[in-house]
């Protein structure tokens, strides 16, 4: 059984940076590719960075060139840096894995954006 735990998220004012962590319990992290996914209130889930096995990326048009997503295949974990964070940011972000076949979905941590 893979479980997928986020941490890290948190209340922040605009302007300011959180990073996000998805620890992994099984050591197909390093064959796995890494999603983190938002979803606000009364909207629909929404894919805000990808990185595949070999660390290509890719990052929803809303959040290029402010979040960074990164893995490190030795401690099974990955990341979210999120800088010059807005209002619209806020939401529950998830980190998922996609590795043979299967999909692991972790539980989710709030990010609050507020004044």
């Amino acid at each position: 059984q893979v479980q997928v735990v986020e941490s890290g998220g948190g209340l922040v004012q605009p302007g300011g940076s959180l990073r996000l962590s998805c620890a992994a319990s099984a050591n197909i992290f390093r064959a796995s590719v890494l999603g983190w996914y938002r979803q606000a209130p009364g909207k629909q889930r929404e894919l805000v960075a990808l990185t595949g096995s070999g660390g290509s990326t890719n990052y929803a048009d809303s959040v290029e060139g402010r979040f960074s997503i990164s893995r490190d295949n030795a401690k099974n974990t990955g990341y979210l840096q999120m800088n010059s964070l807005k209002f619209e940011d806020t939401a529950d972000y998830c980190c998922n894995l996609r590795v043979f076949g299967q999909a692991y979905w972790g539980q989710g941590t709030q990010v609050t954006v507020s004044s």
